[in-house]
Parts: C-alpha cells; sequence; structure tokens
C-alpha cells in the first residue's frame, strides 16, 4: 500500500498515461532534441577515437618546429640523417633501423557517387612504416614494390573513390598509379590514407625534403634522454613527441568543436521542448483543477502539489533523454566520413556514444523537463482551494 504522502505524486503519473497523446508528443520532441543534442557530439567523440587509436605510444613522431600538421613539415635529408645516425634508435631482427622517413601530401580525388573531388592523405613511407603500425593489415592484393609507381589504399578510399579499388588505377602527379592492394586500418585514420614507396613518390612530387621520421627506441623508456640530445643539437630545428601525442593534440580541436555545435543547436532546438512541455503541463493543470482542490482540502501543502506537478514533468523529460540516446546509440553502427580541418583531408569513422555524452544528455533531458515544469507546478501550488473546489 502506498504511504498516504505520495497521493499526490501517484495522481501526476497515472495522468501521464491519462492524457497519453500529449504526454508521447511532449516526450518526442524532447528525444528528438536530445538525439541532436547527443549525435553531433558522437561525431566528435568518433573522431577522436579513430585519431587517438592511430598513435602507437612506442613510436617517435617527428616533424619539423612550428608544425601542426604533417602536410606543413618540411625536415630536410641532413636532419633526418642526424637523428637516425644516433646509436639509441631502434633495429629490427635483421639489424635494419626501425625507422621510416615519409612524405605526405594532399591531393583531390573524385568521388565514386559523383560528388565533388575530396582531398586525400597520400603518404609516401619505408619499408620499416608498416612494421611500425602493426594494426594496418593488407585486405587483398599485395604490397607496393619499392621505387615502383603503386600503392595501396585504406578500406574507406578504395570503397568511396574512383580509380581507388583493387587493380585500378589512380592518377596524380602527372602520372597512372596501380593500386595493388587494399588495407585495413583497424579503424584508425589510416584507413582514409593512400600509402605508396617513398622514394617514388619523392621523385614523383620532385622533393627534396621529408614531412616527417617515424621512429622507435632500442630502450624502453629513453624516450626523455633522446628528446634532450635532440633539442641541444644546434642542427636540428625539431619537434619530438609520441605518435599517440600526436594524433591525441590533433583531435581534440574537432572533438571541442563537436562539442560546442552541439551545445549551441540542443539549447536552440531545446526552447521549443520546453515550451511544448510547459504547455502540456499548464494543460495538466487546467484539467486536474478540482483534484488539485480536493488534495489541499484534505491537508496536502502547496510544496507537495508544485513537486508533484514537478516529478511529472521530470518524467516525461527523463522518458524523452533515455529514448532519445537510444535512437542515437544506433548511429553506432553507422562509418561516415567528413573533414578534418586540422589536415583538411577526409577522414572515416564510427559515431562514438560515450558514457559521458549519455550521461550528459539525460541530464539535458531533466533540465528541459524541470524548466518545462517549473512554472505549471507553481501555478498549481497556488491555486486557491475553494476556487478550485468549485471547478468541480
Amino acid at each position: 500500500m502506498l504511504p498516504v504522502r505520495a497521493l499526490p505524486a501517484v495522481h501526476s503519473l497515472r495522468n501521464l498515461r491519462a492524457r497519453w497523446v500529449t504526454s508521447l508528443l511532449t516526450t518526442g520532441g524532447m528525444a528528438l532534441v536530445v538525439f541532436v543534442f547527443a549525435a553531433i557530439r558522437m561525431i566528435g567523440a568518433g573522431i577522436e577515437a579513430t585519431l587517438v587509436a592511430t598513435g602507437e605510444a612506442d613510436n617517435l613522431f617527428i616533424i619539423s618546429d612550428g608544425a601542426e600538421t604533417e602536410v606543413q613539415s618540411t625536415l630536410a635529408r641532413d636532419q633526418a640523417s642526424i637523428i637516425l645516425a644516433r646509436p639509441d634508435v631502434a633495429r629490427d631482427e635483421a639489424g635494419r633501423l626501425l625507422a621510416s622517413r615519409e612524405l605526405v601530401v594532399l591531393i583531390a580525388l573524385p568521388q565514386r557517387d559523383g560528388a565533388r573531388p575530396a582531398n586525400v592523405t597520400l603518404r609516401g613511407m619505408e619499408a620499416p612504416g608498416r612494421t611500425l603500425r602493426p594494426r594496418v593489415r593488407l585486405l587483398a592484393g599485395r604490397w607496393f614494390n619499392p621505387g615502383a609507381a603503386e600503392v595501396v589504399t585504406g578500406r574507406s578510399i578504395a570503397a568511396r573513390f574512383d580509380g581507388a579499388g583493387l587493380g585500378e588505377s589512380l592518377r596524380f602527379a602527372g602520372r597512372e598509379w596501380r593500386v595493388t592492394g587494399v588495407v585495413d586500418g583497424g579503424g584508425t585514420a589510416f584507413d582514409s590514407e593512400v600509402w605508396g614507396d617513398l622514394d617514388a613518390f619523392m621523385q614523383a612530387w620532385r622533393r627534396e625534403a621529408y614531412s616527417l621520421t617515424l621512429m622507435r627506441l632500442a630502450t624502453s623508456g629513453a624516450e626523455a634522454s633522446f628528446r634532450r640530445a635532440l633539442a641541444t643539437d644546434p642542427r636540428l630545428r625539431i619537434d619530438v613527441q609520441s605518435e599517440a601525442e600526436f594524433y591525441a593534440r590533433q583531435s581534440r580541436a574537432v572533438r571541442l568543436f563537436f562539442d560546442v555545435l552541439g551545445w549551441v543547436l540542443s539549447l536552440v532546438f531545446s526552447l521549443a521542448a520546453i515550451i511544448g512541455a510547459m504547455l502540456t503541463m499548464y494543460a495538466s493543470v487546467a484539467a486536474r483543477t478540482a483534484e488539485v482542490g480536493t488534495l489541499r482540502a484534505i491537508g496536502f501543502r502547496r510544496a507537495a502539489i508544485f513537486l508533484s506537478f514537478l516529478v511529472e514533468s521530470l518524467v516525461l523529460g527523463s522518458i524523452g533523454g533515455v529514448v532519445g540516446v537510444l535512437a542515437a546509440a544506433l548511429l553506432g553502427f553507422v562509418s561516415v566520413s567528413t573533414l578534418n580541418w586540422q589536415t583538411f583531408s577526409e577522414i572515416s569513422f564510427r559515431l562514438t556514444l560515450t558514457p559521458e555524452i549519455a550521461t550528459s544528455a539525460i541530464l539535458f533531458a531533466l533540465v528541459m523537463g524541470l524548466l518545462g515544469g517549473a512554472l505549471p507546478a507553481l501555478r498549481a501550488a497556488r491555486l486557491d482551494i475553494l476556487a478550485a473546489l468549485r471547478a468541480s
């Protein structure tokens, strides 16, 4: 048996079922706002997860001082030679340096669906570059041959761009490049890149300098001393950081943009949802005037009436929040592509619903319910007992 104190709240919850059409419309509006809020923030979280997963914590990423991206970096040949001549650079089982000098450029490629061309990242690398990225595996075909006009494409690029599929050809830098393989980047940014041989790319683009050097140290934990040694060499003006750190830093600006966009759009859309909730609750007050008068006559205080109507509005908000989050969670099965504003190239990723996004989305729905129900609840609490009873 329910306690007497819960009687007003019980009546409010029963009212939701009795007025199910207006309740459904109100929760639907709130759910839509929550869906938009969560979906936009999921874009930023998805890009961040993809970029963070791209970097290997054990790899060192060396670019020119002041460069924010690989494309902006210019690493002279003599600087790369000085770095790789150090004895603390790791070697593989065959005694070869575990390092890859790389050239990164952007080109525009036509899309298969007829949309306007989009920028794609091309990466020329040395053979150890594949070893340093263990999450990238060959899906079909074979790797490119050294010195040849051959490339492999990430699976997202192969699916979306003309000439990027296995056995097809891409045209850039004044020649045809045969696609000999398609790779799976393991959910990283490498799914959205085209890889080829460093020397072939340097000749094709007539470049004299590299974009970066990717390497690994022979001794774990020697990164600090390695950085100090390079920083004190007057011949070098470089930036040394872990590969994981580099990609994590790239993701922060993109994540911040989508977080802010999600909040701004949701605040604008929420005004309509709050007004809808307010109208629903005012209608509830009007329909239950006699009930309110009866509850007040038998001894319930204004605070109990106020809380009962506020609970009704919060329940509407919580239902809308849960429904909106569940709908947004379905987007996690979708892979999309967008422009990475840090590199101005295409990046493929999955929308990611994090616990923080889900929690904030439901809290946002509760705030909408609170704001939409506060004034109607106050009106109900302030109803005159005799006037309310006459309404019956």
